[in-house]
């Protein structure tokens, strides 16, 4: 059962994802780059937040899975093949009919969710040998190792980039139908999450966060646990990067693989938000966005100043986020008992405290 809080909050945030397009049609793809930041944030606070590894390298399954929908679009309906078509750096626009389009697009998505798990699973069998600083350091260098690797690839257009297939329809009804992808898979993350969250699974991936070695000694399969946190968050990086991808129209090393922005503001949100909690990351994405939008408008000039300040605040003042500063100051709304000496007892339901 959904508590009446979260309903207030589902209900605004799904007037939001289903009229925003209507109530603000002139910013239409900033709402849809928001739902993406919402699906980055969550799915990177599995890894670093409810477990306790911080991976700065989520963005690598972002940009394999713009690449892998890219081949899944192009070959499956172009005659000449990717090979043909990348050869010709985009002096080849070849035309699909809606069915190939969608068709393609959609096994596209698929097809990228997947490869980025297999990807995962591939990594964290080396990966996982490393913790705290390692990790994220290794991590790293898997993002920056594939951007490198894509640009000497000649298959996918190596530092040339992709043309991606002309989307059949004009630009209002391209805008809210990619608008569609992103929230409704920032809808299903989030209600996935919070579904595993409350299960053992949860209860597992805090244990390895808290103390890993000891979560081994009692007998939790950590690192069965750790791919499965990380599958999840790949799959769900590969299939926006698929979207993503479609919505840019060209694909190359800076568009798939953002490490200096996409790949550094999903660990900022969730600082922002509050680590290790439902909400953080959604309330951190919402926050983000909506002062960096602002400030790429009205402060051109100073927006990474901006951004920086809040991340200097965020850090020094509110090192637990907005949603353990909220914690802190009301306990009694998060099922948090305190009693007179002091200790908090929690008291937490369905995950909402998390």
């Amino acid at each position: 059962m959904i508590k009446s809080n979260n309903l207030i909050t589902y209900g605004a945030l799904g007037v939001l994802g289903i009229f925003g397009p209507i109530l603000f049609p002139d910013y239409t793809l900033s709402i849809a780059y928001l739902w993406m930041m919402v699906l980055m944030a969550s799915t990177w606070d599995t890894l670093g937040g409810q477990m306790g590894y911080n991976s700065l390298g989520n963005i690598t399954f972002f940009g394999v899975g713009m690449y892998v929908s890219a081949i899944v679009q192009i070959s499956i309906f172009y005659e000449g093949g990717m090979g043909e078509y990348t050869s010709a750096m985009g002096s080849i626009k070849p035309e699909f009919t809606d069915n190939e389009y969608f068709l393609g697009l959609y096994l596209g998505i698929i097809c990228a969710g997947l490869v980025a798990l297999i990807l995962s699973i591939i990594f964290s069998s080396f990966m996982f040998g490393l913790r705290g600083p390692y990790f994220a350091i290794g991590s790293l260098g898997l993002a920056i190792a594939a951007a490198e690797i894509t640009i000497t690839v000649d298959y996918v257009g190596g530092a040339s980039g992709i043309s991606m297939p002309l989307f059949p329809g004009d630009i209002e009804f391209r805008s809210t139908f990619f608008y569609i992808l992103c929230f409704l898979f920032a809808v299903a993350a989030h209600f996935l999450l919070r579904w595993l969250y409350s299960t053992q699974f949860g209860l597992a991936i805090n244990a390895i966060r808290d103390d890993e070695d000891k979560a081994e000694a009692m007998g939790i399969p950590t690192l069965i646990y750790k791919r499965i946190g990380w599958g999840i968050a790949a799959f769900f990086m590969g299939c926006i990067g698929a979207v993503a991808g479609n919505m840019a129209g060209f694909i190359d090393k800076e568009v798939a693989y953002p490490i200096p922005t996409f790949g550094i503001f999903m660990v900022a949100m969730v600082l922002l938000g509050g680590k290790g909690t439902l909400w953080g990351p959604v309330l951190g994405a919402i926050l983000f966005h909506v002062v960096k939008e602002t400030t790429w408008t009205y402060l051109l000039n100073l927006q990474w100043i901006a951004l920086g300040l809040i991340l200097i605040i965020n850090i020094v003042y509110f090192q637990q986020g907005i949603m353990g500063w909220l914690q802190d100051k009301f306990p009694e709304r998060f099922g948090i008992v305190v009693d007179p000496s002091g200790t908090q007892a929690d008291a937490k339901s369905e995950g909402d405290a998390k």
